[in-house]
């Protein structure tokens, strides 16, 4: 007898596509295994360029998220003028010179001047950068400035850790290599204020 809440059972992933991409996405997919030489009739292939067509529309779905409709959906008044740090927030983004994954980790940071936002916002403003075609640099300055322009904040500081594995598979075929970016404003200029937020995001707390 199965034992397992009904819930679980009843479990069913739900993705939303856009029908009108969904169709023509498709054709192109199924196009691109022709031309590498495949056949798109085969078994393992048949159901390809559909999977395909609907998992560039959820890797690419940042492109429908507002970054500064997010921060300001949580903004509050407080009185706080502290660091405040999300670190480790996974990013999982696509390189735009070759469309191929770049994954790390992104350290944000702000230093509230009269406004906070709901911590998970941080989280979701990186995610609707990172869900888009990207380069790191930009994904780091578009971060930076969103934060920026939203809430006024005294600085920010946004750090990401990335490895591209667009380096790992093809061309340099470095498979360890990590690139970091960084950008700062306010505060996190002051070189002490720079080196505390580094010291933070280097710790690891129990």
């Amino acid at each position: 007898m199965n034992t397992r809440p009904k819930k679980m059972l009843d479990y069913e992933r739900i993705d939303t596509f856009a029908p009108d991409k969904l169709e023509k996405l498709k054709e192109h997919y199924r196009a691109i295994l022709e031309l590498i030489g495949e056949d798109p009739e085969r078994e393992g292939l048949r159901e390809t360029p559909l999977r395909v067509a609907k998992s560039i529309q959820f890797l690419t779905q940042g492109y429908d998220h507002d970054p500064k409709e997010i921060l300001l959906s949580a903004k509050f008044k407080e009185d706080y003028r502290e660091m405040v740090i999300v670190k480790d927030i996974d990013i999982f983004s696509m390189c735009e010179h070759h469309m191929i994954p770049f994954i790390g980790k992104a350290h944000v940071a702000y230093i509230p001047n009269g406004y906070i936002t709901g911590l998970s916002k941080i989280a979701r403003v990186v995610e609707a950068y990172a869900r888009r075609l990207q380069v790191q640099e930009r994904l780091t300055t578009q971060i930076k400035e969103a934060i920026q322009e939203t809430l006024n904040p005294l600085g920010v500081a946004v750090v990401i850790e990335a490895r591209h594995l667009c380096m790992a598979m093809r061309g340099v075929q470095k498979q360890n290599s990590v690139t970091t970016t960084s950008d700062f404003t306010g505060a996190f200029e002051r070189p002490e204020t720079r080196a505390e937020f580094i010291s933070l995001i280097s710790s690891h707390l129990s």
